[in-house]
């Protein structure tokens, strides 16, 4: 691989990712370009959501750090970030302009519930290439319960499951 096969992998993955890039990542990285399978995926992704910041810019930070250091960080940030710096000016233009237009509240409104879809069917992906394992599962179950249904603060959240998670199943492999 090459730093421009990195840029042009990243600039695709935020020029199209619209609405959150979660099941465009997965897509790109391990299905089209293979630079990680899906353990890997699963992962990185898993402590990107963990750190401050966007995960999908984590993410791009670390894998490009991986394959090329700090250059190769720089690199695939960029490409990530700049088709939707140019598409949110012209956005941002556009919503000053009509901002007070019903119809395109409503559309922003379906933008909104499309979004959330679009999470919700990578978190199923995710979930269904997990090994068929209890203990996996209940710490699936536990994060989901914990951050959806209590509200609770990602911080707190970790604090308790990532010694879980060791504990239960990373201490016995």
């Amino acid at each position: 691989m090459r730093r421009i096969d990195l840029f042009l992998g990243f600039f695709k993955l935020g020029a199209v990712a619209f609405g959150g890039t979660g099941p465009l990542t997965r897509a790109i990285l391990v299905d089209e370009r293979r630079w990680l399978d899906e353990s890997e995926f699963a992962a990185l992704l898993g402590l990107c959501q963990a750190l401050p910041g966007a995960n999908t810019c984590n993410l791009a930070v670390m894998l490009g750090e991986k394959f090329f250091g700090a250059s190769g960080a720089v690199t695939a940030l960029f490409g990530l970030l700049l088709a939707p710096l140019a598409i949110i000016v012209v956005i941002a233009a556009f919503f000053s302009a009509f901002s007070g237009n019903a119809d395109v509240r409503a559309a922003l409104f379906g933008a909104t519930a499309a979004g959330a879809g679009l999470a919700l069917g990578t978190a199923v992906k995710m979930v269904r290439k997990l090994p068929a394992d209890r203990v996996l599962m209940a710490l699936a179950s536990a994060t989901f319960v914990a951050a959806a249904l209590l509200r609770l603060p990602l911080p707190e959240i970790l604090i308790v499951l990532i010694p879980a998670g060791y504990l239960l199943y990373g201490a016995r492999r």
